[in-house]
């Protein structure tokens, strides 16, 4: 009878449903989608796995790593079940591994230091340091034009009849009338050189101030052009930074736009926080919850979210998990599960 008994619960023991196993699931940090706060593992998709496996009745066991490309390897090698985090849903992974139905929807978005797509274009011109010499050059020449007219003038009229010291000032102002006015009609040279000297000023006057402005109209030009990113377009040529192997790396190769690959995010935010970087393109959540947080006040997004992509689930080729997954997704859609931790997570219900 014992031995009986014994073989019984070994049969019922065996014929378990898998079900009843618990599962092994990789994560990687990606706040807000994973992380550890207080010892307690959680984010938008752990917590959405903990409902699946609750729905499901199945218990599971967080596995986290440091890298990306090695929680997606334990999966493809059949060392765990499944791995959720920021997952993105494209051909090349499709090749190697399943995915259940999308879990969200993000893209890819740029970051920038904070004020760094902002601020007067005029004012960057103006702090210019070649800028500047050439404006102190500018009132050089017109303090040297000024005191030539004086010593033409200083016998002809009452205006330049004084000594040097005292000329300067009104020098000055003579010669900077002459240039943005074209002169003062009651201060028209009386002597012969000083109307020789006066004919050429004017003349030569409308190519400099019509340089001048030309140089300061592309200065602000190109000052708004290259300090200021706004769009993809904008990267070029600037000190941009993603995680290898990602899909914003992927994309940004397309686009033959130079970038520099790091390891995994904290390496592309320390990066970012030294100042190494222009400008930084991530996952729109990811970078927007960093925004937010740790990146408030240094940091900021810009343009609008592009190359939309779907998050999902991450499972190994043929996994029996799919379709219970599926169904189990399907009805924490329905039953505002689903919802309740988005609105939880990122303020804001499935649209």
């Amino acid at each position: 009878m014992h031995k009986l008994i014994l073989a019984i619960v070994a049969v019922m023991t065996l014929a378990l449903p898998a079900s009843a196993q618990d599962l092994r699931v990789a994560t990687v940090t990606r706040a807000p989608f994973s992380l550890e706060q207080d010892g307690v593992q959680t984010g938008f998709s752990l917590d959405l796995w903990a409902a699946l496996m609750e729905d499901m009745s199945r218990g599971s066991e967080v596995v986290r790593v440091q890298d990306f490309r090695e929680m997606l390897s334990l999966v493809e090698t059949g060392q765990v079940d499944a791995a959720v985090a920021n997952i993105s849903i494209t051909a090349d992974r499709e090749r190697v591994l399943d995915f259940s139905q999308p879990i969200f929807e993000g893209g890819l978005q740029i970051m920038v230091p904070a004020g760094g797509s902002s601020g007067s274009p005029l004012l960057r011109v103006l702090l210019n340091s070649d800028l500047l010499i050439a404006i102190l050059v500018a009132f050089a020449v017109l303090l040297g034009v000024g005191m030539m007219m004086w010593r033409f003038e200083r016998r002809s009229q009452e205006y330049f009849d004084l000594e040097a010291r005292d000329a300067m000032f009104p020098a000055f102002w003579w010669a900077l009338n002459l240039v943005v006015n074209g002169g003062f009609e009651e201060r028209v040279p009386r002597s012969l050189m000083g109307r020789l000297f006066g004919v050429v000023l004017v003349v030569s006057s409308l190519f400099i101030v019509s340089i001048f402005v030309a140089n300061i109209t592309a200065a602000l030009t190109v000052n708004a052009i290259q300090g200021s990113v706004n769009s993809i377009n904008d990267l070029y040529g600037k000190r941009v930074g993603t995680t290898s192997g990602s899909t914003a790396a992927a994309y940004l190769d397309r686009r033959d736009l130079r970038h520099e690959g790091f390891a995994d995010l904290d390496a592309l935010l320390d990066a970012f926080e030294a100042g190494n970087l222009d400008a930084v393109v991530f996952d729109a959540p990811i970078l927007a919850f960093y925004v937010n947080t740790d990146g408030q006040g240094i940091a900021e997004l810009v343009g609008s979210v592009f190359l939309r992509e779907n998050y999902g689930i991450a499972l190994a080729t043929g996994s029996d998990l799919a379709e219970p997954l599926n169904q189990s997704l399907l009805r924490l859609r329905e039953d505002g599960t689903y919802d309740a931790l988005r609105q939880k997570w990122f303020g804001v219900a499935e649209r």
